[in-house]
């Protein structure tokens, strides 16, 4: 299809390349959030969202608990009514259309299969509703177990099948009614690690055969960054950031967004010179490290820099002079296939986490030994520079700490 949906505006900043998923979005969305409000009571769950999801594009809603993802899905299915703002899909308002009645379908995390029925009466049970007559809705169940790798399960009951089994019925019995958009609240959420690898591959290989629209609501940062075209951050009812993986893992719009994703690790100083945005910064008890700048910022500001583990150098000789570096030792060394785990121990007492991808023939790196004095240090392009103690919302305000805590 050709691309003429222009996507919302992404707050990734200057260095974001444009969304991949263009190529494969129609030309209109498929759902669009405007200005939408959830209250509970005097609860606010959301406040003032704008969201526009492409037609054929996956799309996953990403927080913690409690942030407004799965609200938002419920408000998208029909499960809840908006308190105010315009819901609409393929261009038609929703608001006052009963979840039935909407061109919609939902997975659950539960799967919420018939246990009396055979798998291919599960699958048609929505074209049964329809009045499709039974030659017809046998066909298009087969079909799309065929699709889901089912084909040849469908007298089996739901006991008789694996986890991942049961999950790929609900998306059959989901798929099979050809909805505009497919919403997906968790749904691998209750499968094994193993399993649940196998299945965000199918789940993706599936939504570009059929080309429906996906929402998947996840709060699994490494599930979204795998799976989505784009990605929402949301956090106390508000979206945080909305871009591709590469642009909310790269270029995160604020010091939650990059805390949430991924690991990081943070440091806390002042700001000992700047010019060009390129910054020094002293840390407490510890030496000064390299950020970016990114706006103004003044000689003696207190900052916190937060830079990637797989971005940071080690080594046993410090580097070239001029270079702000770090030393300290090597506290633990954790080999987890094709990456190593490093921990050093600063002399001020805190702890950095350093990944070191493993050479499939151990060469060509440097050799390192617990216990062993380093030194740390990476480019200024690395260390994304934040006010300190502070995390940004979505209109720029300063706010408390989020609960979009430091993942480990």
């Amino acid at each position: 299809m050709t691309a003429t949906l222009p996507l919302p505006t992404s707050t990734a900043g200057p260095h974001a390349a444009a969304s991949p998923a263009a190529a494969r979005i129609g030309d209109r969305p498929a759902v669009e959030l405007r200005g939408v409000t959830k209250r509970f009571g005097t609860t606010t769950a959301l406040e003032n969202i704008d969201l526009t999801i492409g037609k054929g594009e996956f799309f996953a809603l990403l927080g913690p608990s409690g942030c407004g993802k799965t609200t938002t899905l419920n408000l998208i299915g029909g499960f809840e009514s908006t308190s105010s703002g315009t819901l609409l899909i393929d261009g038609k308002p929703v608001q006052d259309i009963p979840a039935h009645a909407r061109p919609v379908n939902t997975v659950f995390q539960s799967y919420a299969l018939f246990p009396h029925m055979s798998v291919a009466d599960n699958v048609e049970f929505g074209l049964r509703m329809k009045k499709v007559p039974k030659a017809e809705r046998r066909r298009a169940a087969l079909e799309m177990l065929r699709m889901v790798s089912l084909a040849g399960f469908e007298e089996r009951r739901p006991s008789q099948l694996s986890g991942g089994q049961r999950q790929r019925v609900a998306l059959a019995r989901a798929l099979v009614n050809q909805p505009a958009v497919l919403l997906l609240d968790e749904p691998l959420g209750a499968l094994d690690l193993k399993l649940r690898k196998q299945m965000q591959l199918e789940l993706t290989r599936l939504q570009r055969q059929v080309g429906i629209t996906f929402v998947y609501v996840t709060h699994d940062q490494e599930e979204a960054l795998a799976m989505s075209d784009r990605i929402a951050v949301m956090d106390h009812g508000r979206i945080l950031q909305i871009g591709t993986p590469a642009e909310i893992y790269g270029a995160p719009a604020n010091r939650g967004v990059m805390e949430f994703i991924g690991s990081v690790n943070a440091f806390e100083g002042r700001v000992a010179s700047a010019e060009a945005g390129r910054a020094a910064v002293a840390l407490d008890g510890a030496g000064p490290v390299a950020a970016h700048a990114e706006g103004p910022v003044a000689i003696g500001d207190r900052v916190a820099v937060l830079v990637r583990p797989e971005r940071i150098r080690m080594s046993a000789t410090a580097p070239a002079a001029g270079v702000p570096s770090l030393a300290g030792t090597l506290e633990k060394i954790a080999p987890l296939g094709f990456v190593t785990h490093c921990t050093v121990l600063l002399s001020n007492g805190a702890e950095v986490l350093v990944f070191r991808l493993n050479n499939p023939d151990g060469s060509g790196s440097e050799i390192f030994a617990q216990g062993q004095r380093v030194f740390l240090w990476w480019d200024h392009t690395d260390g994304r520079m934040f006010p300190a103690n502070t995390r940004i919302d979505s209109t720029g305000t300063p706010q408390a700490a989020s609960t979009l805590g430091r993942p480990t």
